[in-house]
């Protein structure tokens, strides 16, 4: 009977034993799964600053160039204007 017991304890002691293994702390996998959460929300985050500061410089380019498009249909209208003008004194002389 004694001899039983002994293996009924054992038993439990091993059982336990188990038991208490399966709650070992997993908090250093949770803080590596937590870092590197951060480092790819920060790695979002750059990616999505780089963005903006590349369609803001396209932005701008595009800016620049409808600037320049303008500056440049203003003389085509001054150049035209000036030929129309001479293009009438030739005509008026003419007459």
């Amino acid at each position: 009977m004694e001899t039983d017991m002994k293996k009924i304890a054992l038993a439990a002691v091993a059982v336990l034993g188990l038991g208490l293994a399966a709650c070992q702390d997993n908090a250093p996998d949770n803080n590596v799964s937590t870092e590197n959460t951060i480092e790819t929300e920060a790695a979002a985050d750059t990616n999505s600053a780089l963005n903006a500061t590349d369609n803001l410089g396209a932005a701008t380019d595009n800016a620049l160039d409808a600037a320049g498009n303008s500056l440049s249909n203003a003389g085509n209208a001054v150049e035209n204007t000036a030929e129309d003008v001479a293009n009438g004194q030739d005509n008026v002389a003419g007459q």
